[in-house]
């Protein structure tokens, strides 16, 4: 796998202390063990950029990682089932709505789904609100090597259909791990 020079930047856990906006930033988005730290890891070939863990709920800050010097991905803290309190997860509604409305920085966002798991309610209500602000979306279906190609194939035709979002593509992590799908080819 190609490694990208890429760092981490810097971490916020309230509005108050993003960073300056300086180049452009794509959200990385998603329910909380879906795998959006590894899909970082996985993109810029350095397993260990981001923090990992196989319990929910483990970022709980806004963590920012520049690419290239050319833009930043930014870790959001998940939504949905976490091992944290009640009052722990509601903290993070307003700092991930704060930053996903406000940032003028944001270029885009990258919604990741466990294809085992399918589009929930949480998706099918981002979806359109990312389309209202004309927000440019890429749908990412993650964990798809835990599946049967068979099952595998039959989950993405349900993502898609689900979602709305017709070039909805998934490739496994032994595949390399780019699992990605353009959304928008409506």
């Amino acid at each position: 796998m190609t490694r990208v020079a890429a760092r981490f930047v810097t971490s916020a856990a309230k509005p108050s202390d993003f960073p300056p906006p300086s180049l452009p930033e794509v959200a990385v988005v998603g329910r909380s063990n879906v795998g959006k730290s590894s899909l970082i890891n996985a993109l810029v070939g350095q397993p260990r950029l981001a923090r990992t863990s196989r319990t929910p709920g483990r970022t709980r800050l806004v963590n920012w990682f520049a690419i290239e010097e050319r833009f930043h991905l930014v870790d959001l803290p998940g939504y949905g089932y976490a091992e944290v309190s009640q009052a722990t997860r509601e903290s993070w509604r307003p700092l991930i709505e704060s930053y996903l409305a406000e940032r003028k920085s944001l270029a885009g966002v990258l919604l990741l789904i466990d294809v085992r798991r399918g589009v929930q309610d949480e998706e099918l209500d981002f979806v359109p609100w990312l389309a209202e602000r004309e927000m440019p979306m890429v749908v990412a279906l993650t964990k798809s090597d835990k599946l049967a190609k068979n099952k595998r194939t039959l989950e993405l035709g349900r993502a898609r259909q689900a979602s709305g979002c017709a070039a909805i593509r998934s490739r496994c992590r032994r595949c390399r791990a780019r699992a990605s799908a353009r959304c928008g080819a409506r």
